[in-house]
């Protein structure tokens, strides 16, 4: 078996996969492929962060188009986060890895809050962290989430799990002649408004320096193949100074 190119890993993944084809709601189906997925990479000793988003439920952005208010939308969109993470949690128990689901907004009841060093304590016992709610404030995104929880908890990679095989220079669904990178910066991924993620995240991954792989996680093997460092979707890597 081949080792892993990582110690510790923060894995993202979009509210949308959890819908599975119909793109809302929670597909049990898709959770326990996602599930065993992890499980896989844990069998690996690589310690492991995920941060959950909501759009299969609510987006925030969208609802402030339909007349919500943008905060109290993205309020709402933080509580979906924590649906899935509740949802991934207990996939995840039934595959026998232990995990801890922690929250940006402080819900006791259901979750521990947010702490940087039991998070990694939890990490090094072994345990999956699912970050909740985002980063607890409006107008950031979970990518930006994602960014910020990889520098805080010194994870090596952030794996951005979606549904596409990697970045394109132009959306693929639209334009059949859009081409794949095989690598990129991140300045790159900026100057070139590649929507990976936001500038927001992206700028934080430059600034510390965290690679990033945008890879297809309908593929079987995807998430286990990037920390061992194969060829696998689209590498965002650290640019010369």
């Amino acid at each position: 078996m081949a080792r892993p190119s990582y110690k510790r890993i923060l894995l993202k993944l979009s509210g949308e996969v959890f819908g599975g084809k119909q793109k809302y709601g929670i597909d049990l189906e898709v959770l326990t492929v996602i599930a065993k997925e992890i499980k896989s990479v844990r069998a690996l000793g690589v310690g492991a962060a995920v941060v959950v988003g909501g759009g299969n439920i609510f987006r925030g952005v969208a609802g402030s188009v339909k007349g919500i208010d943008r905060a109290t939308g993205d309020y709402m969109g933080m509580l979906a986060t924590v649906i899935n993470s509740l949802a991934l949690q207990d996939a995840l128990e039934r595959e026998g890895v232990p995990s801890r689901v922690q929250t940006a907004i402080e819900m006791r009841s259901i979750a521990e809050p947010f702490i940087r060093r039991r998070a990694i304590r939890h990490m090094e016992k072994g345990r999956v962290v699912i970050l909740a709610a985002g980063t607890g404030n409006p107008y950031f995104s979970t990518d930006t989430t994602a960014a910020l929880r990889a520098a805080e908890l010194d994870a090596e990679v952030i794996l951005k799990a979606t549904k596409v095989d990697g970045v394109y220079d132009k959306d693929p669904v639209h334009f059949p002649d859009a081409k794949r990178y095989k690598k990129i910066t991140h300045m790159e991924m900026i100057q070139k408004r590649l929507r990976v993620m936001d500038s927001t995240a992206a700028s934080l991954c430059m600034e510390n320096k965290i690679p990033i792989i945008v890879f297809d996680l309908t593929k079987p093997g995807n998430i286990k193949k990037a920390v061992q460092g194969k060829e696998v979707g689209t590498l965002v890597e650290v640019g010369k100074e």
